[in-house]
């Protein structure tokens, strides 16, 4: 992406210098000729610029929208895995979650050995010497 940028602003600063040289021009070669007409080529020549940026614009709008597409693929894929852990987590896991998210603190260690001390009676309960 960043690749069709760098030529993106390549071919921008070409297409404003030919803009440029062009209104030179323009406005040389009507030296002679009334204010009406030098209005007219500057008239002219901003529109042009008008439409490259519209041109410009329009091509960020469409990377950004693809941006937005993928940022809410992962909130989905990241809600999917957090109704998942939801589901897994212990009623007392859930409720401590719940309490730290009530007082704004983070997980202690004593906490955090807690939960991981949890899960590992029940398995060596359940299925016997695994060693």
């Amino acid at each position: 992406m960043k690749v069709t940028l760098l030529r993106k602003q390549g071919s921008d600063q070409i297409t404003m210098k030919v803009l440029y040289l062009e209104l030179e021009q323009h406005l040389k070669s009507s030296s002679g000729a009334s204010v009406v007409a030098i209005d007219n080529k500057i008239e002219q020549a901003m529109d042009l610029v008008k439409s490259h940026l519209m041109y410009a614009v329009r091509e960020e709008v469409e990377v950004l929208k693809e941006q937005i597409k993928e940022l809410v693929e992962k909130n989905s894929q990241l809600e999917q895995e957090n109704t998942l852990l939801k589901t897994l987590a212990s009623p007392e896991q859930l409720a401590q979650f719940q309490a730290q998210l009530q007082t704004g603190s983070p997980p202690s260690s004593s906490q955090s050995q807690g939960t991981t001390q949890q899960p590992a009676q029940p398995a060596s309960q359940g299925s016997g010497p695994s060693a």
